[in-house]
Parts: structure tokens; C-alpha cells; sequence
């Protein structure tokens, strides 16, 4: 019974569970039920916070997995993935538990979606690659295809991936793109990849 409950609801607390329990004719404390899920192979854990995905997000990060699923590991290594993402200055610091097994942690059950607001916010712009990572960027207005070519600084032969975010397609962007010799990578949006900037950088 616990057990099906926490496979279906991995954000059930021991204390429901004892509840359930004892509505149904068992009494059982805490303890025994960390200790039943535990011999499982279920821990409590804290959820991991993902971006809110959209099914069209979904779909279209499959797709260009699928285009590029027999592209050789090499040449990758000439691929620089960038995004921007406005961050809250003030974020929520709670955080909910979710009983699973190993290596579960981003199954969408064990998951928290998430959005970016409240309490102020910045705006960062940052891109990474095979080699490391580039310089993060702190836009203190709003970003325009002007300022967007300016933060480009790459030298040739990379292949560039961005977004169909109008500064990223606006025509002085794309001429820019042009006179460097820098291919773009059609599709793959990075959506969250802003995450592993913070991750990186901080």
C-alpha cells in the first residue's frame, strides 16, 4: 500500500503515510515506514527544480535530439551552446522531499517545475562549450540584436547554437554571424541551461 502510494506520489511524508495507514487498520509509527520504503531501494531526497517545460519544448528538444542522435562525438567539440535567463534576486529557499531510488532525481514525479520571478531580478546571458565555459554577461537593460552581437566574441570555426529569440535572428546579429565564418546550430534551445551558468560561475 505505502509502497504504491510513494510511486505515485513520491512527495508523500511519512506522517501521511502513517495516516493512511492507520485509517486502513495499522498502526505503525514513523521509524518503520523510513525503514519499510529504505529496504526498497526509496530514500528521502530533496526534489530537484527543473524548468517548466512546455510540451512544445518537449517535442522540439526531442526532435533535435533525434536529428543529431548519429553526429559523431567530435563534432560537438566545435559547438558553443549559449541562453539567457532572467534570475530572481531573492529566490525561494524551501524545499520539498520526494521519496526514490537512485539515479531517479529527474524523473518528472521527483521533480519541482519552476519559474523565474519576484523580488527583482537580473538578466544574465552566458555560453559554454567542449573546452569550458565563456564569460557571463550581466545585461542591465533590456537586451537588444545590438548588444547581443557585442557579447559574441569567438573566433572561427565554431559552430554556434542560440534560440529563435528575435535578438538572436535580428539581421545584424546574423550579419555578424556571417562575417566571423560562424555556423548556427538550427533548433536545440537550451531552456534552464542558465541553471549550469549559475552552477559554473558562482
Amino acid at each position: 500500500m505505502i509502497l504504491r502510494k510513494v510511486r505515485n506520489q513520491p512527495r508523500t511524508t511519512r506522517g501521511e503515510l502513517v495516516n493512511d495507514l492507520k485509517r486502513a487498520g495499522t498502526t505503525v509509527s514513523k521509524v518503520t515506514v523510513g525503514n519499510t520504503l529504505r529496504r526498497h531501494g526509496l530514500k528521502s531526497c530533496m526534489a530537484r527544480k527543473v524548468p517548466l517545460l512546455k510540451p512544445a519544448h518537449v517535442k522540439a528538444r526531442l526532435k533535435f535530439a533525434n536529428d543529431h542522435l548519429d553526429d559523431p562525438e567530435e563534432s560537438w567539440e566545435k559547438v558553443m551552446w549559449s541562453d539567457e535567463t532572467k534570475m530572481e534576486r531573492f529566490g525561494h529557499n524551501s524545499t520539498k522531499r520526494v521519496w526514490r531510488k537512485k539515479n531517479d532525481e529527474y524523473h518528472p514525479k521527483n521533480t519541482i517545475p519552476t519559474v523565474k520571478h519576484g523580488g527583482g531580478s537580473i538578466m544574465l546571458w552566458g555560453c559554454f562549450s567542449a573546452h569550458g565555459t565563456g564569460r557571463l554577461h550581466c545585461i542591465k537593460e533590456r537586451m537588444t540584436g545590438a548588444m547581443y552581437f557585442r557579447a559574441l566574441k569567438m573566433g572561427r570555426g565554431w559552430v554556434f547554437q542560440h534560440d529563435n529569440d528575435p535578438k538572436h535572428t535580428a539581421r545584424i546579429t546574423k550579419k555578424w554571424l556571417c562575417k566571423k565564418h560562424i555556423k548556427v546550430l538550427v533548433g536545440g534551445s537550451v531552456k534552464g541551461l542558465a541553471y549550469i551558468y549559475i552552477y559554473i560561475y558562482i
